[in-house]
């Protein structure tokens, strides 16, 4: 059906009897109708094409009106996706900006200074990114001279650097770079003196606890550290019993976290194994006796 360009209801019905429309009149004449007869004739054909251009008029009308209103439905939910698009790029691009910048936008509570004391220490992020996997980590970093080296160390600038690494589940974790690379100068829990020792496992208790470790193994480790220190060997004089007694508990600590994981599992770690410990004085005394400076006649080495 073809369109429509006007609204046909506007047209005025000619007369037929004039003479353009003498040919068309003349045309229908007969012996039974008249002239006057055939511009009536004529006058019915035009009305009834009218009201049926009339009838299509009003149904192309509402068609537009149907397709303009969908068009402008589809125009609007357009605009409101690019909208929401923008939007989300816009909020993407905010919260990047705040990764490389979360020291200034992190939200300061509307509160008093809170009270603190030496124990609220900063601590190395290598350190606490270990606790937060359930990994070994030395007791160094929290002795005073492993406080000390956070300190020292911690950088204002480029501080929100970040290195990939793989998680847990294998996929790719992003973390700062200060978290990816242990203390240059860190020192193995067998070389600590006993004073640091002490220092660092009430620090570690209270990080364990901070960094929601599982209340009984915080309490076992508790318990383990404080039987090392309360053994024969702690407070020895013998220079073999004193390293004997940490050489034995870093490698008991490292056993057990590799443990965890494995198939057999880990152990009450807070009961000495007795046993364990004999042999670990056996290694120490037979190395310090293959030492250059144990073989001069002026040293003694004593056994337990």
């Amino acid at each position: 059906m073809d369109r429509l360009h006007s609204d046909p209801s506007f047209l005025i019905c000619p007369d037929f009897m004039i003479e353009r429309y003498r040919i068309s009149r003349t045309s229908m004449v007969t012996a039974n109708v008249t002239e006057a007869q055939a511009a009536d004739t004529l006058r019915t054909i035009w009305t009834t094409t009218n009201k049926a251009l009339c009838l299509q008029w009003a149904e192309q009308v509402a068609e537009d009106t149907r397709l303009a209103d969908e068009e402008k439905h589809v125009a609007k939910e357009e605009a409101e996706r690019l909208q929401v698009a923008q939007q989300l790029e816009e909020d993407t691009l905010k919260a990047d900006k705040k990764k490389k910048n979360r020291l200034k936008h992190l939200e300061i509570p509307m509160r008093p200074r809170p009270f603190t004391n030496d124990e609220e220490a900063l601590v190395s992020e290598f350190a606490l990114r270990k606790l937060d996997k359930g990994h070994y980590v030395e007791l160094y970093y929290w002795t005073n001279d492993g406080l000390d080296d956070a300190v020292t160390n911690y950088r204002t600038h480029d501080d929100d650097s970040m290195v990939p690494t793989i998680g847990e589940d294998g996929s790719t974790v992003w973390i700062s770079s200060a978290a990816s690379k242990p203390s240059g100068g860190v020192i193995a829990d067998r070389d600590l003196t006993p004073a640091n020792f002490a220092q660092a496992i009430p620090r570690i208790v209270n990080a364990l606890e901070e960094r929601d470790w599982a209340p009984q193994r915080v309490i076992m480790l508790a318990r383990f550290w404080g039987a090392i220190m309360l053994h024969r060997y702690w407070n020895s004089r013998d220079l073999i019993a004193q390293k004997t007694i940490l050489l034995f508990q870093e490698e008991q600590h490292r056993a057990w976290h590799h443990a965890i994981s494995s198939a057999k599992g880990a152990w009450n770690i807070a009961i000495i194994d007795e046993q364990a410990l004999s042999l670990t004085f056996d290694r120490m005394y037979r190395a310090l006796l293959l030492r250059p400076e144990m073989t001069k006649p002026d040293t003694q080495v004593r056994k337990l």
